[in-house]
């Protein structure tokens, strides 16, 4: 069998999909291989032969948007080969080379930083700044690329647009009928060299995101029609999410079996099915098509695989040295998701909370929660680091359970295994001071968590379990430890008012003013239909107004908020506060500069986080 992670995912470190279900398959005794496309396609394209071959796609179709790289286009031609060996391997003499002014081409994103430099680069050292303007070098191409030769191109995504609210697969089925651009011929090439030197008789997309979905279905397009004996299936996040009424049988053209919800017991059975060992009545948790008709095969009892008795992710065959580091914004914590090798683990399955309202808890992935134990965690981060040589670990929990998190740290400092990790948690109470220090002897150096409305009447309806009070001594206790704190803030949710989403912005500013948090993101709320929201959203006060379902994907719900605030108003408002407050700068700016409406006054204390940061955990 052959795992494949479609493009385009994170450029900095290998997607753990496909590991972890080489890690099981091998212990299964099915021989696998795995294919990092996405990290395959996007080194293939910023190639000096291919972004030439860019420039004279351009000039055939007479497209020349962002003229400052078109006039320039020998400059990038020349250098986009240097920029991408330093983009893998932070070298001090290339970044000298690098940062000097005239070394690469001033275009669009360059000439704004050359105007910002000194606001923005007075604390960065050398390597980020040279890092910072390589990635600006490589934007401006696919900038470039994007608007002239394949509107499809994006960093982390391809074709997101189509994929995204895909209620029917019409969109889809266009697309796929059209010619194929220049970089899908890319990758189309890349898998067909890797096909004609090995023998599969299963290909599997791991599809995590909409923005993978095309495609996989342009690669699956392919295989079907030069290597029509191999079978095609597909699982991921994507179905997982989107696909569970599947019943539009059109993807079948493409695919021959989908998966849902952990990809472990489905994949071992369909490597069965075939092998010709077992029926297809014999299939778990997997969509086939039928006599023309959507069929969902799920052969109960399911076998079950403990969270704690799968073997460690397999790295084996990824192209470690591919991998590159981005330095894209300033903000700290985002910083952490682009720029350096991350091994992405698990430490438990599923959500240990899973009430939260605007969550997914319905689902499998959050609402079947296991555990392990931490030697046996241990065990498995050994394993890691010896196939990747990469120290650095992303524990990619839903919300990481502080009992576990202490066992954890103990056990690394014990057994003397020094990495440097960080991971999503829930602001319990439990993270005092004492563990809030052990947690940062054992590595970890970043924690991230939701804030979502700093409002306590909007926390309780979402049961988020915290309160503004217990949010701002736990950040503090994390922060003391030299921890850095993420928080994600969430503007928009049903019913809030324009008081609360200024309050909240109020509490934010504090809490950034205090050194609580050092990193946040707003994110509008989104309706999803596995939530308790959008089962149920009449007790929210909110309603449904579409999309129409037909027949293949449902997850993102347009919504109405009668009572609620315009939330989209405040968008722009709140994220320029916010970045003022990531710079730490622009505390004491009135909230109403922000925005270019009337707002309401805030009605907290001016000095309420420094009140409450008085009253110990």
């Amino acid at each position: 069998s052959l795992l494949i992670t479609p493009p385009f995912t994170q450029l900095n470190t290998a997607y753990p999909a496909t590991a972890y279900i080489k890690g099981f398959l091998d212990s299964k005794g099915v021989n696998t291989h795995q294919m990092d496309l996405s990290i395959e396609l996007f080194t293939a394209v910023f190639t000096r032969d291919f972004i030439d071959a860019i420039f004279k796609q351009a000039a055939l179709l007479n497209h020349e948007e962002y003229p400052l790289v078109w006039k320039q286009r020998e400059a990038y031609i020349d250098k986009v080969d240097t920029v991408m060996n330093y983009l893998r391997v932070q070298e001090i003499t290339a970044a000298y080379q690098i940062i000097h002014k005239d070394f690469l081409p001033h275009g669009h994103r360059k000439i704004k930083l050359d105007q910002d430099l000194s606001k923005e680069f007075g604390k960065l050292g050398i390597l980020d700044k040279a890092k910072h303007i390589a990635t600006l070098f490589v934007e401006e191409l696919g900038d470039f690329i994007n608007a002239n030769v394949d509107e499809f191109f994006s960093f982390t995504r391809y074709a997101e647009s189509i994929a995204r609210a895909a209620s029917s697969f019409d969109r889809l089925e266009e697309f796929l009928q059209y010619e194929t651009t220049l970089i899908e011929d890319e990758m189309i090439y890349i898998l067909d060299q890797h096909l004609q030197n090995h023998e599969y008789d299963l290909i599997c997309f791991t599809v995590p995101f909409p923005g993978n979905l095309f495609s996989a279905l342009r690669c699956a397009q392919f295989v079907k029609q030069e290597y029509p004996h191999i079978k095609i299936a597909m699982g991921g996040g994507y179905p997982n999410t989107e696909l569970r009424r599947l019943s539009d049988p059109r993807i079948f053209k493409y695919v021959d079996f989908i998966s849902l919800d952990d990809g472990e017991a489905p994949l071992l059975r369909i490597t069965e099915y075939v092998a010709g060992k077992i029926g297809v009545e014999e299939l778990e948790r997997t969509y086939v098509e039928i006599d023309n008709k959507v069929s969902y095969i799920n052969k109960l009892p399911n076998t079950i695989f403990h969270h704690k008795n799968l073997p460690a992710p397999s790295y084996v065959g990824l192209p470690h040295q591919k991998y590159l580091s981005f330095l894209d914004v300033m903000n700290p914590m985002h910083r952490m998701w682009s720029d350096g090798r991350w091994n992405k683990l698990t430490i438990s399955h599923g959500c240990y909370w899973k009430q939260c309202s605007f969550c997914d808890v319905t689902l499998d992935y959050i609402g079947h929660y296991e555990n392990t134990t931490a030697d046996n965690l241990v065990d498995k981060i050994e394993k890691i680091i010896a196939e990747t040589g990469v120290t650095g670990f992303h524990f990619v929990d839903e919300a990481a359970p502080p009992k576990m998190l202490r066992a954890l740290a103990n056990a690394l400092i014990e057994r003397k295994v020094y990495i440097t990790w960080w991971t999503n948690i829930r602001f319990e109470k439990t993270f005092n001071a004492e563990l809030c220090a052990l947690l940062s002897a054992s590595g970890c150096i970043a924690v991230t968590g939701g804030l979502e409305v700093a409002s306590d009447r909007l926390l309780a309806k979402m049961k988020k379990g915290v309160d503004i009070g217990q949010v701002a001594r736990v950040t503090k206790a994390f922060s003391n430890e030299n921890i850095m704190v993420h928080a994600y803030l969430m503007y928009g949710f049903p019913t809030e008012t324009d008081q609360e989403t200024i309050d909240a912005l109020e509490v934010v500013r504090q809490l950034f003013a205090s050194q609580c948090i050092q990193s946040a993101f707003w994110h509008q709320f989104a309706c999803t239909a596995h939530s308790p929201v959008g089962k149920n959203p009449e007790a929210f006060e909110i309603k449904i107004t579409g999309p129409t379902f037909e027949g293949f994907a449902e997850n993102d719900l347009y919504h109405e908020d009668p009572t609620g605030a315009k939330h989209h108003l405040y968008s722009e408002g709140l994220n320029d506060a916010l970045n003022n407050y990531l710079n730490q700068k622009g505390f004491e700016i009135p909230l109403q500069d922000y925005f270019t409406f009337k707002i309401p006054k805030h009605q907290h204390p001016k000095d309420l986080i420094k009140k409450i940061l008085l009253v110990p955990l």
